[in-house]
């Protein structure tokens, strides 16, 4: 039986921990001077390297590491995290020098010894690549890498058939299928070997359960066989296989554009050109089956590696922005989206997001004009006024908004499923104006068109709940929504909050603690569990709580709400009028305008834990990590499976998904053993 999407990701996300040990976790841009260090201590620059790390800014962690092997030059501790830096910060070529000292170190090659293939490939050195490609200590995902690649490399030395016997020879765990019949189909299409090619996309194309576990990857190998069908001069056939695509996923940019090229018999490109590309291919491929946060730091770093083998290459410059856009970082993602070409089909995706991150910096005024100079120049591009509207409501001017959305809803001529988000958006801009009558309908319209999306049935559900009407229907809407999103703190606060509202406190203390549980540092959910603590009659964890939402630095109405609480806790019930702020509201997704596949929904949370020191099965409720301890031994040890270590990332929402999160002396929940 095909892995489900779920099962694949989990899968490559345990490949990746195997893989990827002590990764740093993002960067900053900056200049060569700022790299300036006045350390003046080895122990001194490591432990500022590593907490530059921890803070995301690389440009500091290398400066660090710099300084610290000043100090000690042969330390291949230093150099590892520094090469690491390096690469994961886009400096590719000032990494090799530490690759190549690296080479020989069996802890450290898959990052070494990849980095000199991929530098060996760019220069058509394809034999040297396979001999880097040589790996002693290889997971099930280093051995797909180096297994791709090196059929790439011989591919390169004009030895199709040795490249093909590889791909077919590439042992491993179900999840490679969809990877390995891609590049088998793009390495024989390149050859001419068409009826390898054709089955090869074929079994791509009718394997949609695979699709749904690497759904980028999918789409790509049916827009691939589009363009290799077009370039054959099958051009209905090519259209065929769009159209297929397009019940798998609608509205990709890539997909549409390349229709409009072959509708128009114009000359399409392959997506791969030539051994190189392949090899940044299968890195591009596998990073994006992993792009589904809490993996950032390993997605970064072999994003690099394929943007090293194809620096213009548009897909692989917004995945990257992607992450720095889920790591906090404009400034980064804006510089990433300039450099997509403007001959690409993505670059108006590009662009649209360019517009999100100015408003992020709270850079308002630019972000608008940058945003409706790209709504004329395409008034039916629906992203476009989505993109608009919700500049206007992050200025919380719902009034423009509500019109960014009447103008967009004037261009639909008959709503479809692509439709939602304007609709959805819309209606939240009206309830936001207090003019409900308008908002109901949108928020219904949507729902209408998209029937299970959750954000959708959280917040009409919520608002109904707010206005106290349609109880019953609206919770059962904020109950599905939790179904459809278990892990999303921000969903699982709507239903704590509504049982709040409707003065069951004891079911919403519940819910409202499993928010924070999954959002800790959010002060907003914070300060909502402290108001149903005080209203169950647990005051001293209220007044804990709202301590500690005010010390998350809310917001200055939100602050002043909690201070007052502090000093005169809540007043009786009867005397308490339904709160109107927005804190109370639920909160809308930010809409994702990067034309990838949608995420994958979370895994359930586990069952709340046992009370005693013992869980199921004789394993303790919770353990403390010890030096050198990964979440890897840890399951191993505690839970007999090294595999189980998801479980426990999942029982210990703080982590954020990131395996590297934990430190000695940190305590975790565990979970029961399967």
């Amino acid at each position: 039986m095909r892995l489900k999407r779920h099962d694949l990701t989990r899968a490559l996300a345990l490949a990746a921990v195997i893989a990827l040990t002590g990764t740093p976790a993002g960067g900053q841009e900056a200049d060569e001077t700022d790299r300036i260090v006045a350390t003046t201590s080895f122990s001194g620059a490591f432990l500022a390297a590593r907490a530059a790390e921890l803070d995301n800014d690389l440009d500091a962690a290398i400066a660090f590491y710099e300084r610290a092997l000043s100090f000690d030059p042969d330390n291949q501790a230093l150099q590892q995290g520094l090469l690491l830096a390096l690469i994961s910060n886009g400096d590719f070529d000032a990494a090799l020098p530490y690759a190549q000292k690296l080479k020989s170190v069996p802890e450290v090659e898959r990052f070494s010894r990849l980095a000199l293939a991929v530098d060996a490939m760019r220069e058509g050195a394809f034999g040297d690549a396979r001999d880097w490609l040589e790996i002693v200590l290889e997971s099930d995902l280093d051995r797909l890498i180096t297994g791709v690649m090196s059929a790439w490399a011989s591919q390169g030395e004009g030895d199709t058939s040795a490249a093909l016997d590889q791909l077919d020879g590439l042992s491993g765990p179900e999840w490679y299928d969809i990877f390995t019949t891609y590049h088998r189909a793009l390495v024989a299409a390149g050859a001419g070997r068409d009826d390898v090619a054709v089955a090869a996309f074929e079994a791509i194309l009718d394997d949609k359960v695979a699709g749904a576990g690497a759904p980028d990857t999918y789409m790509r190998a049916v827009e691939a066989y589009a363009a290799y069908q077009a370039g054959r001069g099958e051009r209905e056939q090519a259209l065929a296989t769009l159209d297929a695509a397009e019940e798998f996923i609608t509205g990709r940019a890539a997909t549409l554009a390349l229709r409009e090229r072959i509708a128009a018999g114009e000359s399409v490109s392959p997506p791969v050109a030539g051994p190189a590309a392949g090899a940044g291919e299968i890195l591009l491929n596998l990073a994006s089956a992993l792009n589904r946060g809490g993996s950032e730091s390993f997605v970064r770093l072999y994003l690099q590696y394929a943007r090293a083998l194809r620096p213009d290459d548009a897909a692989t410059l917004i995945e990257l922005a992607s992450v720095a856009e889920r790591q906090n970082e404009p400034e980064r993602a804006i510089a990433l989206y300039e450099q997509v070409p403007d001959s690409s089909p993505m670059k108006r995706v590009a662009e649209l997001q360019l517009g999100l991150n100015l408003a992020d910096l709270e850079r308002h005024e630019e972000a608008i004009e940058h945003l409706t100079a790209a709504l004329a120049a395409d008034p039916d591009d629906m992203r476009a006024y989505v993109a608009l509207g919700s500049v206007h409501a992050a200025r919380k001017d719902f009034a423009a908004a509500a019109e960014v959305y009447d103008r967009a809803v004037t261009r639909i001529d008959t709503p479809e499923r692509e439709h939602w988000n304007i609709y959805y958006q819309r209606g939240i801009a009206y309830e936001r104006l207090k003019q409900w009558e308008k908002a109901e309908p949108n928020l219904r319209k949507a729902l209408e068109l998209y029937p299970e999306q959750p954000q959708v049935l959280n917040y009409l559900g919520y608002s109904l709940v707010d206005m106290n009407r349609n109880l019953e229907e609206a919770l059962e809407m904020i109950r599905r929504a939790v179904e459809l999103r278990p892990s999303d703190g921000y969903i699982v606060d709507s239903l704590g909050w509504a049982y709040y509202r409707l003065g069951r406190f004891e079911e919403a203390v519940q819910e409202l603690e499993r928010a924070v549980s999954l959002k800790p540092s959010d002060p907003i959910l914070n300060d909502h569990l402290g108001d149903a603590y005080w209203r169950a009659g647990r005051r001293l964890e209220a007044r804990f709580q709202w301590s500690h939402a005010r010390d998350l630095e809310p917001e200055p109405d939100v602050l002043a709400a909690v201070e007052r609480k502090l000093e005169e806790g809540l007043p009786p019930q009867d005397e308490t009028a339904a709160p109107e702020d927005e804190a109370a509201a639920p909160q809308p997704e930010e809409p994702v305008m990067v034309a990838q596949a949608p995420a994958a929904g979370g895994a359930a949370m586990q069952d709340a834990m046992p009370a005693d020191d013992e869980a199921a099965g004789g394993v303790p409720a919770t353990y403390v990590v010890k030096p050198g301890e990964t979440l890897w031994s840890i399951a191993v040890d505690r839970l007999g499976r090294g595999d189980l270590y998801i479980d426990i990332l999942e029982a210990n929402p703080a982590l954020q998904g990131n395996p590297d999160l934990i430190r000695p002396g940190q305590e975790l929940r565990m979970p029961a053993p399967r």
